[in-house]
């Protein structure tokens, strides 16, 4: 680096974010990867490139948190000659290129930049958004009439309200990253995104100026969150609500005994997912093939009809919009065995000037008590739930579950169980509940 280099970027992953030409990039996934210094040095570059014409706008979902990243904008902008201008939320280079920060809570602020053309999209920790839509709305206003290149940039690192969808779209499709997907879009055009994996190690500035920061990651707090903050490790989930969630409540699917009685579960969705459960109850102890224990009075879900679409950003969060009628015709055609009872969500028996959709359904449902949160005359949900989870399990000095057998379990083929369960987050108005943003369906259902 020279003297008068200002900024340029740390080989490998930060390096890769700059010269990266593909349409939408999503870098990161680690604590203290880079992140915020490689966008606001690849927008640096591009404003030395193209002058007035490079227009970029830098967003998190509160003002506050923009603070760091306007500084470090400082640190490298000023030397350049850029001026800020602190009630607009600019930066203005000396060529006319320009750095705009923005809050964007909701869809609705989203919608307000509409019609502002920026060739270059900044979204910073996309996974404080419950889903994508912001993100998606921004890709109207990144566009550039003059035939620049346009860019949709986020970051964000595992866990928090956006784990599901950010997982889905970036990380499942190839968990190593650095290989370009491709979706079909309706018009029969193909749209490109990346996933640009980036760890503390790939910062060797931080590692050298900082060595304790490691350390402190270490000390962080449990093994999930070091593993997710230090390693980027996106199959674990820090602040779940359900942090009592084993693998030793997954098993392969094995013939179950004809006696144990059986229990279909089902919460109501259109616009939404609607979730069907299928379950036994161990009639007496029982040892898989596998050797696994399943004490007497287990919850076995065995079999589960999820009704959703995934879009092709990932989102899954979407009903299939069926009518009652449909829904109950496709439990019935996946119900081949005598059913001891069938419990509903208490919102599918609301008379709206007509039937219920029980009634359209057909099926003998009876109405469930669905109280999340204890309260009078009403056991919590959640907590029958967790004390299911932890079952004869025993916690030690360090709050850490020891050996033991939950009382709840599932099929590994109840794939969207498996999936949002485990991942879904405490309110942060009510630590108590669940966060209603997040993809809750099947835990209501359970």
């Amino acid at each position: 680096m020279t003297e008068q280099t200002v900024w340029q970027p740390q080989p490998g992953p930060q390096e890769l974010l700059v010269n990266c030409p593909i349409k939408e990039i999503f870098y990161g996934g680690a604590r203290g990867g880079g992140k915020t210094d490689g966008m606001i040095g690849k927008n640096a570059i591009k404003a030395a490139i193209y002058g007035k014409q490079q227009k970029g706008i830098f967003y998190r979902k509160e003002l506050p948190q923009l603070e760091d990243a306007i500084e470090r904008c400082h640190e490298i902008y000023t030397p350049l000659g850029w001026k800020y201008g602190e009630q607009k939320k600019t930066f203005t280079a000396p060529n006319g290129a320009k750095l705009r920060f923005r809050a964007i809570e909701n869809p609705r602020d989203a919608e307000k930049q509409q019609g502002k053309g920026y060739t270059d999209v900044y979204a910073e920790e996309l996974g404080n958004y419950a889903s994508p839509k912001e993100f998606n709305l921004m890709r109207g206003a990144c566009r550039s009439g003059e035939g620049l290149p346009t860019n949709m940039h986020g970051t964000g690192n595992p866990g928090g309200v956006g784990h599901h969808w950010l997982k889905a779209r970036y990380y499942d499709p190839c968990p190593a990253g650095m290989q370009i997907l491709k979706e079909k879009l309706p018009n029969g055009k193909l749209h490109e995104r990346i996933f640009i994996p980036s760890k503390l190690d790939d910062n060797r500035i931080l590692m050298d100026n900082d060595p304790d920061y490691e350390n402190n990651l270490y000390l962080a707090g449990s093994e999930a969150l070091v593993r997710a903050w230090r390693y980027g490790d996106w199959n674990v989930i820090e602040g779940a609500y359900f942090d009592c969630w084993s693998p030793k409540m997954v098993h392969r699917p094995f013939l179950i005994p004809v006696d144990w009685p059986r229990y279909v579960s089902f919460d109501w969705g259109s616009a939404k997912p609607f979730s069907v459960g299928w379950w036994a109850i161990v009639s007496d102890d029982y040892t898989t093939s596998e050797g696994v224990l399943l004490p007497r009075g287990y919850a076995l879900r065995y079999r589960e009809w999820y009704g959703k679409k995934i879009l092709s950003d990932g989102t899954q969060n979407v009903g299939l919009k069926m009518v009652a009628e449909e829904v109950g015709n496709g439990i019935r055609e996946r119900t081949n065995e005598k059913i001891k009872m069938y419990v509903a969500d208490p919102a599918a028996f609301k008379e709206d000037g007509g039937p219920s959709h029980v009634e359209r359904m057909g099926l003998p449902f009876i109405r469930a008590d669905n109280s999340r949160v204890a309260k009078a005359g009403h056991v919590g949900g959640w907590d029958q739930m967790r004390s299911r989870m932890i079952g004869t399990r025993e916690r030690d000095d360090n709050g850490l579950l020891g050996d033991g057998w939950p009382m709840i379990g599932c099929f590994n083929t109840c794939a969207d169980s498996i999936r949002t369960i485990p991942a879904l987050q405490h309110d942060n108005h009510n630590p108590e509940d669940i966060d209603t943003n997040m993809e809750d369906h099947a835990a209501d259902e359970w």
